[in-house]
């Protein structure tokens, strides 16, 4: 893999670029690694995105039609039972100029209390101490709106996303609603959305889907501080306490 010596020091967006470029770069999108644990992961020197929700939010769903392709991300017949984060590389003509992470699901009822405990570990630690972290997708089902599960893992953004850390939530499965209801909770996940952005996505209409990619290439492609902006030619909580806060949430 080919990267950058030093990772893009945080700035503005740029403007969003045309659909048709922020899709063709999500096309991009290869496997890079996967690890079971934090410290197996590779350090990454470009900007890093991470796809975060509760099982059946349709993560992978959603990581698979942005990038165009079937089956870069893998979803279990057992929801909550993937338990890895994969890392897939972006960029095109053999550059790496950005980093997907696709984080285990939580949430699911039927995993060990165990595997509960450890998966959920590795995702707090990651999601408070992973250098180079740009961004968080967090990928919920509108049905069900922001569960306690979310809200706790708000609570461990929240730092980071004052510090500057840009995040999304997604709001999949957005067909399943009526407009009148897709305008309702769009308005009450913005009052709970901890200073981030809210979209409607469906992989079945290609509802949402260029708004997100475009979003996701600004995250990756900030203006450096005294540079003008143009598109391309082509102190956190600790771990243990967000941690005892997810597990607290989700006691059955």
């Amino acid at each position: 893999m080919t990267t950058s010596p030093t990772a893009p020091v945080a700035g503005s967006l740029p403007p969003a670029p045309d659909a048709k470029i922020a899709m063709g770069w999500m096309h991009t999108a290869r496997f890079l690694t996967t690890a079971a644990q934090l410290h197996h992961l590779p350090p990454i020197h470009v900007p890093e995105i991470a796809f975060v929700g509760r099982s059946n939010a349709g993560k992978s769903t959603c990581i698979n039609t942005l990038t165009q392709q079937k089956q870069l991300a893998f979803a279990s017949k057992r929801p909550g039972r993937t338990q890895h984060i994969n890392l897939f590389s972006l960029g095109k003509h053999g550059v790496t100029d950005a980093v997907l992470a696709d984080l285990p699901g939580y949430g699911y009822a039927k995993v060990s209390r165990s595997d509960k405990l450890r998966w959920q570990q590795v995702m707090v630690n990651y999601l408070v101490s992973r250098p180079g972290l740009t961004g968080i997708v967090l990928l919920c089902d509108p049905r069900l709106g922001l569960t306690e599960l979310d809200e706790a893992l708000l609570e461990v953004l929240r730092p980071r996303v004052e510090e500057g850390l840009k995040f999304l939530i997604v709001l999949t499965k957005a067909d399943k609603l009526t407009r009148s209801e897709q305008a309702r909770v769009l308005s009450i996940t913005r009052l709970n959305a901890a200073g981030g952005d809210v979209m409607m996505f469906s992989a079945l209409k290609k509802q949402g889907v260029d708004e997100v990619a475009q979003l996701l290439w600004q995250w990756a492609h900030p203006v450096q501080p005294g540079a003008p902006a143009a598109l391309p030619a082509d102190g956190p909580a600790t771990a243990s306490a967000t941690s005892d806060a997810l597990e607290d949430s989700q006691q059955n």
